[in-house]
């Protein structure tokens, strides 16, 4: 089973381990093109006006453009403990025991714009690149497009894809019967459903730590569904599904 998450904007500070080595990462054969975009984002960071505007960022945020200026030097630590932000709050990386963190390394990715996908305990450095932003001469979609989705088609088993649709953009995951796309619903006292934010977010966290809490052995669409309703979460089929695409789960919450 692979279970993957969007990235947060929001990074923790600081890392006990030594600086970002790429080759330490899961997938190895994205290593020249992570390089490459490295040094790119690095390279712009010696110009903080140009920076903050192809991040997007307020001139407030000049220390994130800092952080992108040490990539290469900075501490590093595990993926799922440098995120914060409400998905990974409600993942609560940190007070999970030994067994559970173990389970997410093998069975969590985070799909980084700067990383391509990255283990749950892949040590990373703070960072700050999204989906949309714009890096001089590179367009992330055609940089990550064909690898991430080549990476992805080779992966056997179950994949559970709650990233936003910004990342999956970057990378989709193949169409096979046993890949699903997650989709966090509200349902009114009508049975009526419609997507959420703030609360998509923390509804994947909670449902990723129950995963990995948990730990189940999960091989197909209906074991997750089943798995989901004896953990006390509502996932059943989604409403409407694109041809091309994989099969919509919706969860309620």
């Amino acid at each position: 089973m692979l279970v993957l998450l969007p990235p947060s904007e929001t990074k923790r500070d600081g890392g006990d381990r030594p600086p970002l080595d790429l080759a330490a990462l899961h997938h190895p054969e994205l290593a020249e093109i992570r390089s490459g975009l490295v040094d790119r984002v690095v390279a712009l960071a010696d110009d903080v006006a140009a920076a903050l505007h192809a991040l997007k960022l307020g001139p407030r945020q000049v220390a994130e453009v800092e952080r992108n200026r040490r990539l290469r030097t900075s501490g590093t630590m595990p993926a799922i403990d440098r995120y914060t932000g409400v998905l990974f709050d409600a993942l609560d990386a940190a007070r999970l025991d030994t067994a559970s963190r173990a389970f997410a390394g093998q069975a969590v990715m985070v799909h980084s714009a700067l990383f391509g996908l990255v283990g749950a305990l892949d040590p990373i450095p703070a960072y700050r690149l999204s989906h949309d932003s714009r890096v001089p001469g590179v367009r992330l979609r055609s940089l990550w497009q064909a690898p991430l989705e080549a990476c992805l088609a080779e992966r056997r088993g179950l994949i559970v894809d709650l990233r936003s649709e910004g990342y999956a953009s970057l990378g989709r995951a193949p169409t096979r019967a046993g890949s699903a796309f997650v989709r966090v619903v509200s349902e009114d006292g009508d049975g009526r459903r419609r997507t959420l934010n703030h609360f998509n977010k923390q509804a994947k966290g909670a449902f990723t730590r129950a995963m990995v809490v948990d730990r189940p052995s999960l091989h197909t669409v209906d074991d997750l569904i089943a798995w989901a309703g004896e953990a006390g979460f509502s996932l059943d089929l989604g409403s409407s599904r694109r041809a091309d695409g994989p099969i919509e789960l919706e969860l309620v919450a």
